[in-house]
């Protein structure tokens, strides 16, 4: 089912909490809501479900208009961060409990939950409690409870946030796999970028209850519509240099001035650096640096990273992080010489956040 949210407006008294948030989410696609925490991801969540009321704007589910529809009317499945099962049922009867609710006959609620129990590696676990499981094995639980209805929508809301590390990354490849063997549309939660960026079709990065960006995961990542995205996504993030325009010198930095940066960005026929008086962000990638460059860099310690090494840097008289191959050997202190790929590198407003290339 795709699903339409147009010009979507969520007031709490004075407070907004989403502003005029517009997106389409395909049919069959995992779509991840990414942001820190308080930008309106569950919020938007809320009114997908009926739980929030739509201060303004429309939600279609295909060309239904569903904006006021009740809940238990839009027939959707709901994945918890707490997990939500009740402790007095068996994991059978924690399943089947949305069939016994729409009153669906014993033997096809007994055959779905045996079917949707395989489906998420749960039917050795029928006959027991809540109680008595893992929180991978609830968490697995609670989504064969949203998908036994067979819904036209799943949302998840921090579903892994619970659970160790360990559990959080065999939980993701198993969500990803129930999706895609399902094909249910799907809407994720989180704010754990790696997270999103390993698990979904596409991402909708929001701030402030505003959508930022959407667009495929390595379109984020490798082409940011602004300084935000750039830094939201990455590990290590990327690196921030400054480049302060100055009315009688032109740049204060003494290496990094805006010839060094129009180098950078030669075959990009559409920047006039003429036209540019404001300060500058040159945001790279920590990737982006490679050895034997043409830039003068003082190593200020080295990490292992296997067959790669994290160096911090400091260069144009700032701080820098690079992961750098080299079978070389260097110590805090040493000289290097290093340069910047033209990938993985942007240019930015400093004071706005506008990608200027």
């Amino acid at each position: 089912m795709k699903v339409r949210l147009e010009n979507i407006v969520k007031k709490y008294g004075h407070t907004i909490a989403v502003d005029d948030f517009s997106a389409e989410l395909k049919d069959g696609h995992l779509i991840c809501l990414l942001g820190p925490s308080g930008c309106g991801k569950s919020t938007i969540l809320n009114m997908l479900c009926g739980i929030a009321d739509v201060t303004a704007g429309k939600i279609f589910f295909d060309d239904k208009d569903v904006t006021k529809l009740p809940p238990d009317q839009r027939n959707i499945g709901m994945v918890f961060q707490n997990y939500a099962l009740y402790p007095h049922m068996t994991v059978l009867e924690n399943i089947a409990f949305p069939l016994e609710v729409q009153k669906v006959k014993k033997e096809e609620r007994i055959k779905r939950v045996e079917e949707i129990s395989k489906l998420v590696h749960v039917d050795n676990l029928l006959k027991r409690f809540p109680g008595e499981l893992s929180g991978g094995q609830q968490q697995r639980v609670a989504i064969a409870r949203a998908l036994v209805k067979k819904p036209q929508l799943l949302l998840m809301d921090e579903p892994l946030s619970n659970l160790d590390a360990r559990l959080r990354l065999e939980m993701r490849e198993e969500i990803r796999r129930i999706q895609q063997e399902t094909g249910v549309t799907t809407v994720f939660v989180t704010h754990d970028q790696e997270e999103a960026m390993s698990i979904s079709d596409s991402i909708i990065l929001m701030k402030d209850g505003k959508l930022i960006q959407n667009d495929l995961c390595q379109t984020l990542y490798k082409e940011p519509n602004c300084l935000f995205v750039s830094e939201f996504l990455g590990n290590p993030p990327i690196n921030k240099l400054e480049i302060t325009e100055n009315e009688e010198v032109g740049i204060r930095n003494e290496e990094l001035n805006f010839k060094n940066v129009e180098k950078l960005f030669s075959d990009k026929s559409n920047l006039n650096f003429d036209n540019i008086k404001s300060d500058l962000i040159l945001a790279v990638r920590p990737e982006s640096f490679v050895l034997g460059g043409e830039y003068s860099a003082e190593v200020v310690s080295i990490s292992e990273m296997g067959k790669e090494q994290f160096f911090t840097l400091k260069i144009f008289g700032q701080t820098v992080h690079a992961i750098l191959n080299t079978d070389d050997e260097y110590k805090k202190g040493d000289f290097i010489k290093v340069g910047i790929k033209n990938k993985g590198v942007f240019l930015f407003e400093a004071e706005s956040g506008k990608r200027l290339v």
